[in-house]
């Protein structure tokens, strides 16, 4: 893997802003826009997902990195269990719960993988001799 000199490069980071946006886009809409509570939360935890990784990555060290990377997993399962509460409340169809569901997971495989990937190199790609 190239090194890496920009948060913006990460593809965990790339796909957890297409989950933002279309979180946005779909609370925006219907009674998922009045739902104040749900759509604020969902909203929050999709925006910690893309910004931990980007806080991690400008922290500069691989432990910390991956603390945060941890964080930004963690708050892309949370997206995914209030898909739940927004299917069941009917502020969902299947196909946009689906959809963004898919997003939430790829983004947390996506960390996931760069996680592991972090634990054998240090931030600007060298690996490390074990």
């Amino acid at each position: 893997m190239a090194s890496l000199t920009r948060f913006e490069d990460i593809a965990a980071w790339q796909k957890a802003r297409v989950l933002v946006r279309r979180v946005y886009e779909v609370t925006g809409q219907g009674t998922f826009s009045r739902d104040f509570e749900l759509r604020n939360q969902i909203r929050r935890a999709a925006i910690s997902s893309m910004s931990n990784i980007a806080e991690g990555f400008e922290r500069g060290g691989n432990n910390e990195f991956r603390q945060f990377l941890a964080v930004a997993k963690a708050s892309a399962g949370e997206v995914k269990s209030q898909l739940y509460v927004a299917l069941d409340a009917g502020h969902l169809s299947t196909d946009e719960f689906e959809e963004l569901y898919r997003l939430a997971s790829e983004t947390g495989q996506l960390i996931g993988g760069f996680v592991r990937y972090l634990s054998g190199t240090d931030l600007r790609g060298a690996k490390y001799n074990r």
